[in-house]
């Protein structure tokens, strides 16, 4: 059994330079969302009186799978994250965060759809990483009354970030269109290496460093008892990922380009949705230490995906209610969850896990996004095609009661390190 190691509290340095490091991430990896819509302007040939598979520029298959490439990419992370339990976080997440970002920057210059495609998928790989890793950091870094606290902030950074995204691009003209928003990810990449500094590799990690005997390095490799655990959590983050995919990656191209939104009117509804963002994390973190992680994950899921029903339930105020909602359900579902990936894994695989829970989640987005670009085309229609994707993820998070409970527990208890396996 390893030691607790040195605990921090929840607003330490390190786990502030964490948070900012997820804001970066955030800022980027949103970035396609908040300019879909513009992208497929740009690349497309926009069409107002025809079906809605065309009147975004694109047929809706066409950015479907172009996002789920993306997504896709993202698998890459796993052996990132993975190799973090080696190399130690900081110097990964560093490295992932810093290239991400410049490769964001890179798709400022995309000379068609595809290129575009191909430039940020690229980049998400290594922003996936960055933000699985400051929840690990959070998590090594905090005792038991802490760590919901903590992975609750680096959540909260994440979501500023995004919604940075959204008010950047309402403030650059609109002339520059997504090409200015991408080229603005400049900045925080030249605020890496400030965060750098307030950063230091975890007491777990460098401890394990000391006492656990040298082993061969796997590509995703997983102790034989921990199996059953991750795969359950894998196909749980899956089903997330199946519905949150395609529910906020479409919302933009959907506000304005389908239910004729002003950009205006969509920063408006991200502006409503930060405080309410921010109460969900609390009401999450709270329920978490409180009721238990299992349950509180589990409630939360099923809230996120009935969101997604009334978000593209076809009227912009059902837009506004459900995006809300999914705002405050996926706030509470990050620190329950997020806890609990961590409190299952010891330190020795905790990064590893989190690339396979990561992986898992973009697997889910990828097949959400595909599923839901062929049934609007199908539908010709966006609500019959949200019902179809959100309806089983409700029913699915009935899984999450045959997850360990681990509140109230203290890592090297929740997950001592086993025996080579």
């Amino acid at each position: 059994m390893t030691s607790p190691g040195r605990t921090r509290g929840w607003l330490h340095p390190a786990i502030l330079a964490a948070t900012g490091l997820s804001m970066a991430s955030g800022f980027a990896s949103f970035g396609v969302t908040a300019a879909l819509g513009d992208v497929a302007t740009a690349f497309g040939q926009p069409d107002p009186e025809g079906s809605i598979a065309v009147m975004a520029g694109l047929p809706g298959t066409t950015v479907g799978l172009g996002l789920a490439v993306i997504r896709l990419a993202s698998l890459a992370a796993l052996p990132l994250a993975g190799l973090a339990d080696r190399a130690g976080r900081r110097r990964v997440i560093l490295w992932c965060c810093a290239v991400g970002l410049a490769m964001t920057v890179c798709t400022a210059a995309s000379p068609s759809f595809w290129w575009f495609v191909a430039l940020f998928a690229l980049a998400r790989p290594l922003l996936s990483a960055t933000n699985a890793l400051a929840a690990v950091i959070a998590a090594e870094e905090t005792r038991s009354v802490d760590r919901s606290k903590a992975i609750a902030l680096v959540t909260a950074g994440y979501a500023f970030g995004a919604g940075l995204t959204a008010m950047v691009r309402l403030v650059i003209p609109e002339a520059y269109g997504f090409r200015g928003l991408f080229a603005m990810v400049a900045v925080p990449l030249l605020l890496v290496p400030l965060l750098g500094r307030s950063l230091r590799e975890s007491s777990q990690f460098t401890e394990l460093q000391v006492t656990a005997p040298p082993t061969r390095p796997r590509l995703g490799g997983i102790h034989r008892d921990l199996r059953g655990r991750l795969g359950l959590l894998c196909v749980l983050h899956l089903g997330y990922g199946f519905v949150t995919g395609p529910v906020t990656t479409n919302l933009f191209l959907y506000g304005e380009s389908i239910l004729g939104m002003s950009s205006e009117a969509m920063a408006a509804i991200f502006v409503a949705a930060a405080p309410t963002g921010l109460l969900g994390l609390v009401v999450g973190r709270w329920a978490a230490d409180r009721f238990g992680r299992r349950i509180s994950a589990g409630i939360a899921m099923s809230a996120t995906a009935a969101a997604g029903i009334v978000t593209y339930g076809g009227a912009p105020l059902g837009l506004a209610v459900g995006y809300v909602a999914g705002i405050v359900a996926g706030a509470a579902y990050a620190p329950a969850a997020g806890a609990l990936d961590a409190e299952l894994f010891p330190t020795s695989q905790r990064g590893t896990a989190a690339g396979w829970i990561t992986a898992s989640n973009i697997v889910g987005a990828v097949l959400g996004l595909v599923a839901f670009g062929l049934l609007v085309d199908a539908y010709e229609a966006f609500p019959p095609a949200a019902v179809t994707i959100a309806v089983p993820v409700i029913l699915l998070a009935a899984l999450y009661t045959r997850v360990p409970e681990t509140r109230g527990m203290e890592l090297h208890e929740s997950a001592p390190e086993l025996p080579a396996g």
